[in-house]
């Protein structure tokens, strides 16, 4: 999305009102689309966006009236961009930003001054927020400063306690302490919800079995149980609940003012769950596995698609303990499992969405590492959901639904369904379809899917039938990145080792360049590389014809 496809298209978005962008490149185009009637816009990639860019936003979407910037650090828009928000947008009721630079006493009182129904705002993740002037925004019924840090919490608590709508709070990830918990609990006039997820400070000094009874308020942390203690705004018998937000879907009673708190509930908790799941510390074990990971199951089932997105995203982050080895906590992923976490992914993955594909099938794929969950996501239908989801215009979900079908692949049980499912073709006509990038990480996915697929004697006919072989010689020759190369040259090692029972071995020999290429990998500087190179030219010679052309392509002194 870009200037030109924003004029192109601009004719059509005269009453456009909700707008989502990908990149700090689409912001500048948004004024290209000419809707002035943009009630919404929500940017996820915004560490680019300028304080020019934003101010030019606001100044033509006079109608806006919610703003949502992140998760990505906005680190180029500080307090001026603030204040042409509030001077240009009076309607505006939702502000959420992550990582902006400051957010200074005259930026925010322009707020409390232009914005009077503003009634939800987020600094969250910020380095520097004048404490004192949000005091000043009466009409607020929703803050979070979740992983703000600089906070003066002796004045904060005072002056925000003053506050005379405020009905949720979200402090999570900050250095706020038990006296501050305890000033909010007791003086906020209106406040129903307090969250405080991973806040050391607060955790350390609190007596954990005092902090249950807050006077008809609740207190979120990870040592309270947060199903509970939702549960305990709409619901009489709290034992019955499981999962909490489903929950409230199905006996909704028509109260906004329930809906608004339960909403920013979700939101806010789902945000710092994907903080925590990235930091991947072990000694939030216990804490995933008791209570956490329920949470992230019942949030799949938001009504908001952001929501449904950064769960889907901690699943997949939080089940992974180590990137490089490809482990992941068997626990935790039991845990996704056996609270129907698989339906609900590939539920996800069947979105039109392309953003909630991408994270589902990210979050199936890893989760597929572990054999028993490849084989529920297997019988659930998932190989045909991957197999589409290949298929895709879209590159991020093209990428995941490949590394899917990658680790799937691993298990010798699922080759066969794959290559029925069309995923051989969807793979091969990936590397047709999308040019090597910076990082090549589809391509190593796509190649690694195919040489496991390749280690089955009819899934390798397969993979020839689509035009493997020329596609996996063509990464071999051309592709200057390490993790394709290795995954090549193993895949064209897998289907050579076939000879007895079908002719891809001879076909690779015959393929223009190919032997030549994997001699060529023969000495590159990458270990596992040179080793499958150095595999496939071994398999290769067991043809009489491959044997001579190694020796006359200088094959021979490459494998001494």
């Amino acid at each position: 999305f870009d200037t030109a496809a924003a004029v192109s298209l601009s004719l059509r978005c005269k009453n456009l009102q909700r707008l989502k962008f990908p990149a700090a490149g689409s912001a500048d185009a948004i004024v290209s689309l000419q809707a002035r009637e943009l009630r919404e816009i929500s940017g996820d990639f915004c560490r680019d966006i300028t304080d020019a860019a934003l101010s030019v936003i606001a100044a033509r979407h006079e109608m806006l009236e919610s703003i949502h910037l992140g998760p990505d650090p906005c680190e180029r828009i500080s307090s001026d961009a603030i204040k042409a928000l509030a001077y240009c947008c009076p309607r505006l009721r939702r502000l959420w930003m992550s990582g902006v630079k400051e957010a200074n006493g005259d930026a925010i009182n322009a707020l409390a001054k232009h914005c009077r129904q503003l009634m939800e705002l987020g600094f969250v993740e910020s380095d520097n927020i004048d404490e004192v002037a949000l005091g000043n925004l009466s009409s607020l019924k929703f803050l979070s400063v979740a992983g703000t840090r600089n906070l003066k919490w002796g004045s904060v608590a005072l002056v925000w306690s003053r506050l005379p709508q405020l009905v949720g709070l979200d402090v999570s990830r900050t250095d706020v302490n038990l006296s501050a918990i305890t000033r909010f609990l007791s003086l906020s006039r209106n406040l129903k919800v307090l969250i405080a997820l991973n806040c050391p400070v607060f955790e350390g000094e609190v007596d954990r079995n005092t902090m249950h009874n807050n006077k008809g308020r609740i207190l979120l942390t990870l040592f309270s149980d947060i199903v509970k203690g939702v549960a305990s705004l709409f619901a009489d018998n709290l034992e019955s609940v499981t999962d909490v937000f489903q929950h409230w879907k199905e006996i909704r009673n028509g109260d906004k003012n329930l809906d608004e708190v339960v909403v920013w509930i979700e939101w806010a908790i789902s945000h710092s769950l994907l903080r925590i799941a990235e930091n991947n510390l072990k000694e939030f074990d216990d804490f995933w596995l008791t209570q956490g990971a329920a949470v992230l199951l019942s949030l799949l089932q938001s009504s908001q698609e952001e929501v449904q997105e950064r769960a889907a995203t901690a699943v997949a982050t939080f089940v992974v303990i180590d990137d490089e080895d490809a482990t992941v906590h068997c626990q935790r992923a039991e845990a996704i499992l056996c609270g129907d976490g698989i339906r609900m992914l590939l539920n996800l993955a069947r979105s039109f969405q392309e953003v909630l594909q991408s994270e589902a099938a990210k979050a199936i794929a890893n989760l597929s590492i572990d054999s028993k969950v490849a084989k529920a996501v297997a019988e659930s239908g998932g190989i045909d959901i991957l197999a589409n989801l290949a298929k895709s215009t879209n590159r991020l979900v093209a990428e995941e639904a490949a590394g899917g079908l990658w680790n799937l692949s691993v298990g010798d049980e699922h080759k066969v369904a794959i290559a029925e499912a069309g995923g051989v073709k969807a793979l091969v006509d990936l590397i047709f379809k999308w040019p090597p990038s910076s990082t090549d990480v589809l391509l190593e996915r796509a190649t690694g899917a195919l040489a496991n697929l390749g280690a089955d004697e009819k899934c390798s006919m397969e993979v020839a039938l689509a035009g493997g072989i020329h596609a996996l010689v063509m990464l071999a020759r051309t592709c200057k990145f390490e993790g394709v190369q290795e995954q090549a040259a193993r895949a064209l090692a897998n289907l050579a080792a076939h000879g007895d029972s079908n002719s891809n071995n001879a076909a690779i020999g015959q393929e223009a360049g190919a032997l030549e290429a994997l001699v060529q990998l023969t000495y590159s500087q990458n270990e596992g590389v040179r080793q499958e190179a150095a595999g496939a030219l071994w398999n290769l010679s067991f043809d009489d014809k491959n044997r001579e052309a190694i020796s006359a392509v200088g094959g021979v002194e490459a494998l001494v």
